[in-house]
This record gives C-alpha cells, sequence and structure tokens, in this order.
C-alpha cells in the first residue's frame, strides 16, 4: 500500500512538472506573436506544448485507472481476508469438536496422561524424537508408550491410529460414493519411525 501510494505521488509530480512546462511553452508562443518571431518557430513550440499537454492527459488518465485497480485490489484483499476468518472460525468449531471427541475416545482407552500427550502429537504427523523433544523426555520413552498406546488403542501402528479417528472425514458429496467403492482394509505396514517401537 505505501509503495502504490508513493507511485500515486511520483506520478503527481511528474503531471505538475509537464503542466508547469505546459503552462510556459504556451506562454512563448504568445509572445513571440507579440514580438514577431516567424511562423515556424511558433508552430514548433505550439506542436510542443501540445504533445506535453497530451502527456499530461495520459499521465493523469493512467493515474485515474491505477486508483481504481487498487481500489478493486484492495476490495478483493478485504473480501479474502473476511473468507479465511469465517474459514478458521468455522474449521475451529469443528477442530475443537474433533479434539473433544479424540480425549473422549483416549479417556475410553485408559490412556495415562503421558500417553494422550503422545497420542495427540502423533496424530499431529510427529516423529518419536520431535515428541520426546517437546515432551522433554527420551525416544525411547515415547516409543514405550505409544506402542502402549497401540496395544490399548487395539491398532497396529500410527497410520491406524490415524484411521481410526479419521477415516469418516471425507467431503460430504464424496462420503456416499467413497463408501460404495472402498474396498476392504488392508493391515497397513508400519512406517518407517514405528518400526522399532
Amino acid at each position: 500500500m505505501a509503495f502504490s501510494h508513493r507511485l500515486f505521488e511520483h506520478r503527481l509530480l511528474i503531471a505538475g512538472y509537464f503542466t508547469l512546462c505546459t503552462v510556459f511553452l504556451v506562454g512563448d508562443p504568445l509572445l513571440d506573436l507579440q514580438g514577431g518571431e516567424s511562423l515556424l518557430h511558433i508552430l514548433v513550440e505550439t506542436s510542443m506544448a501540445t504533445l506535453i499537454m497530451a502527456g499530461v492527459l495520459v499521465i493523469v488518465w493512467d493515474m485515474r485507472q491505477e486508483r481504481k485497480r487498487r481500489r478493486r485490489l484492495e476490495a478483493d484483499l478485504l473480501d479474502a481476508h473476511s473468507d479465511v476468518a469465517r474459514w478458521r472460525q468455522e474449521a475451529q468449531a469443528l477442530l475443537a469438536g474433533l479434539g473433544s471427541a479424540i480425549d473422549r475416545q483416549f479417556q475410553r482407552w485408559g490412556l495415562t496422561p503421558a500417553e494422550r500427550d503422545v497420542g495427540i502429537l502423533l496424530l499431529k504427523g510427529l516423529s518419536h524424537k520431535e515428541v520426546a523433544d517437546i515432551r522433554k523426555t527420551s525416544e525411547r520413552t515415547v516409543r514405550q508408550q505409544a506402542r502402549e498406546l497401540y496395544r490399548k488403542a487395539d491398532v497396529g501402528g500410527r497410520a491406524e491410529l490415524s484411521a481410526w479417528f479419521l477415516e469418516d472425514l471425507l467431503l460430504p458429496d464424496s462420503a456416499a460414493q467413497h463408501k460404495e467403492a472402498a474396498p476392504e482394509p488392508v493391515a497397513a505396514e508400519p512406517d518407517a519411525d514405528e518400526e522399532d517401537a
């Protein structure tokens, strides 16, 4: 926005400069007429004044067009910000509901607070090492807690844990099609991060 404003001021300064030049160039032929200058000299100066005035008009027209474009862009930007804010608000409520549902299920499985923390971080896609760094514990401890979580949840690993919560999260239009065309579940191969778990 600051750049656009500076550009507008710059163009305004140029237009002012050319307008001043036009005033002098129009005034000069008038004085030349009174002083007895040749017709050719007066025609050249008048032509120059006309060209400069045309340049001023082009700059002024361009400034107006630029101002219109800027206003449209600002309106589009406001619309985009509104769309993002609306999406965040809608998604926040859904994510809060999902978070509560996950926490209730973790409680049903009888997970300890540490196992629940590990479970949430694994669902977010963090590696065992990253979870250990965040929880300020060893990677070995995180792997043990993850194994215990998988045992209590009766899942084969991180992929099955994620699928347990996210399997039904499809776009509304594609959910029915997905259920009709869904193949039988196949046991997931453990992630590279889970092989040592």
